[in-house]
């Protein structure tokens, strides 16, 4: 008997479409070890499949290019159109939204082969889902929200500027999406959460500090968010690699963002110098 190895059946390309390969990095859960496997699929020109359509394919029949039965594989998504940021994942080795990932322009020629991975700056949960708590513990560390407690019966809060206005609007598009951080080499895996205050925040939360001390009533917290950017894993962290603002989905000028606020951390700490406070 021949032990030759069983492969996928094969089905003849429907007139105008072209097949192609998704590779995927796998994992089934902490601690555990990874794999890759690939599966095949057909896809038309200008049909509009994305990353996330093209793994609800391969759920509905998970079968191997070898023709190996297998578990669906797992990710994580929600608007699937960049908002939530969800969706975040390595794609071909760019980080991005997977979402926004069109087959037409990451695999357009038969035979093309796309690989997915998971960020690697976050502990893998499954498969392409990672835990991104870090993201959101660091945006507690400046306190990226407006204080709001007791003013509901103070009337109409302080107007802005319409310059104010366009600077605010573009930072707080951020949807945490942790690509600026996956690309940042100041920004390491942290296994360990007690260890997160102390390492470097990343471009995300140091923007965010920007939106809302420019914010009229969010800049009550000014003086505690400089403190923060101020401390272990700062603003003075960052490493001027640039890599953030080259990969953010949504344009947001990061490195403008850390520049501005370097300048107001070391205006604050002159001010703490000669006023003693």
């Amino acid at each position: 008997m021949s032990s030759t190895t069983p492969t996928a059946p094969s089905v003849a390309p429907k007139p105008g479409t072209r097949t192609i390969r998704i590779r995927v990095k796998r994992c089934e859960g902490p601690g555990k070890p990874e794999r890759w496997e690939e599966f095949t699929l057909q896809v038309s020109a200008g049909d509009g499949t994305n990353v996330i359509a093209a793994l609800q394919r391969i759920a509905a029949k998970p079968v191997t290019v070898e023709g190996k039965n297998t578990i669906p594989v797992a990710w994580d998504s929600g608007c699937l159109e960049e908002v939530c940021g969800a969706c975040t994942m390595v794609v071909n080795g760019k980080v991005r939204q997977s979402c926004s990932a069109l087959m037409d322009t990451i695999a357009p020629n038969e035979g093309d082969v796309v690989t997915l991975e998971p960020m690697s700056k976050f502990p893998v949960i499954r498969d392409l889902v990672v835990d991104r708590s870090r993201v959101f513990h660091n945006l507690k560390r400046v306190k990226a929200w407006v204080p709001v407690d007791g003013t509901y019966d103070l009337g109409a809060g302080p107007k802005e500027s319409p310059e104010t206005q366009e600077t605010r609007y573009v930072l707080s598009t951020c949807m945490s999406c942790g690509c600026c951080l996956e690309a940042c080499p100041q920004f390491t895996k942290q296994e360990n959460p007690e260890t997160w205050d102390s390492a470097f925040l990343g471009a995300h939360a140091i923007s965010q500090a920007r939106l809302f001390n420019m914010h009229g009533t969010g800049k009550q917290l000014e003086k505690e968010r400089l403190e923060a950017l101020a401390g272990p894993g700062g603003v003075d962290d960052c490493g001027n690699a640039q890599n953030c603002v080259k990969v953010c989905p949504k344009r947001i000028p990061l490195t403008e963002s850390i520049g501005a606020m370097g300048r107001a951390v070391t205006i604050h700490a002159v001010k703490k110098l000669f006023t003693l406070r």
